[in-house]
């Protein structure tokens, strides 16, 4: 982040190991923010909560429709797997949209996939195609280096082709509806990944398009960041559940999606950031409501006490610009620094 002097680097895992970019619904990928794990808390209580997976909106019965689904699918299924269509066969969203929109169980089964492809990939061997012969149109309404090299070469590396298509290529709303271009690469493409500014585009985009959307960022969250996030701490901490993550910094969409899958899987989250710069109070409710303990304050230094993981983001992000200058004035004392860092770990039993 730009606005933020470096962590001590002993402490900080870098933005994104290329592997990890093979997540989500299709190779996925991850862009941004930064994860620092501290020693885990061997003191803290665990904690048993029950959790209610959302309704997951069915998948069209058609055989084409089923066929686009497995497109999706087989990034998390084992390379001899068929996808199982009996009338008992578990349901999912097409779409990657929201962390929430699968159960803990399906989330689960996704980050321990990815664990085993990356470990397979790492190794040499290339053998798991499932996306052999198939395309994906990556739509950047917000240009992004990490995101876009991280999904091109995921899906790459899983045997598919991605198509970018920058700002100047689709303005959707403007130039063309979200509807027509959902319809137009669905014909062409198998899957569509969209880092756009709304988040009614992408859902848009997942209403009219057939094939899977992806989530590659939007105003709202930001998915598939915070899944790679996930499989970082289940690699270095061996764990999500029952953990404390503490964010530091703007309570962005980043921190959203941080909730969503609090939503999902229990940990304890905090997020501190300056008085009127709270997350979503509906999003905070939502992975209350869940059973996961979520607090909201404007102390960095008593938020980070026993964290098993520290988390920043940028202060401006893309379309905050001119807040810029603002924001740096606000936001001093609210970034990872080594005094904060040290502070942690003094804090940390």
């Amino acid at each position: 982040s730009g606005n933020q002097p470096p962590v001590s680097p002993s402490s900080t895992l870098r933005r994104r190991q290329s592997l990890k970019h093979l997540l989500a619904m299709a190779a996925a990928a991850i862009s941004g923010g930064h994860l620092v794990l501290s020693t885990p808390a061997s003191t803290r209580r665990p904690q048993s909560l029950p959790l209610h997976p959302p309704s997951a909106r069915p998948i069209a019965a058609s055989s084409a429709s089923a066929a686009r689904h497995g497109v999706a699918a087989a990034a998390v299924s084992s390379p001899a797997a068929v996808p199982s269509t009996g009338k008992d066969a578990k349901q999912l969203p097409k779409d990657f949209l929201h962390i929430n929109d699968f159960d803990k169980d399906t989330i689960m089964k996704i980050l321990n996939r990815a664990i085993e492809v990356k470990a397979m990939i790492k190794s040499g061997d290339r053998s798991f195609q499932p996306f052999k012969g198939k395309s994906m149109a990556m739509i950047f309404a917000k240009p992004s280096m990490r995101t876009r090299v991280s999904f091109e070469t995921g899906f790459f590396l899983l045997g598919g082709h991605a198509v970018y298509l920058g700002p100047d290529d689709i303005q959707m709303g403007k130039r063309e509806e979200t509807r027509d271009v959902a319809r137009v690469l669905s014909g062409y493409n198998d899957i569509i990944m969209a880092r756009v500014f709304a988040h009614q585009d992408i859902l848009d985009l997942a209403k009219y398009a057939p094939v899977p959307v992806i989530n590659g960022l939007t105003d709202y969250n930001h998915p598939c960041q915070i899944m790679a996030d996930a499989l970082t701490m289940l690699e270095h901490v061996g764990r999500i559940e029952n953990t404390k993550v503490v964010y530091v910094g703007d309570g962005n969409n980043i921190v959203h999606s941080w909730l969503l899958l609090a939503a999902v899987i229990p940990f304890h989250f905090v997020c501190a950031c300056p008085k009127g710069f709270e997350p979503d109070a509906k999003t905070v409710e939502i992975a209350r409501s869940a059973g996961s303990k979520i607090e909201i304050t404007n102390d960095p230094k008593e938020a980070v006490k026993g964290a098993d993981v520290v988390y920043t983001d940028v202060w401006a992000s893309m379309g905050q610009k001119e807040e810029a200058e603002y924001r740096k004035k606000v936001f001093q004392g609210f970034m990872v620094s080594l005094p904060l860092v040290l502070y942690c770990h003094l804090h940390q039993f």
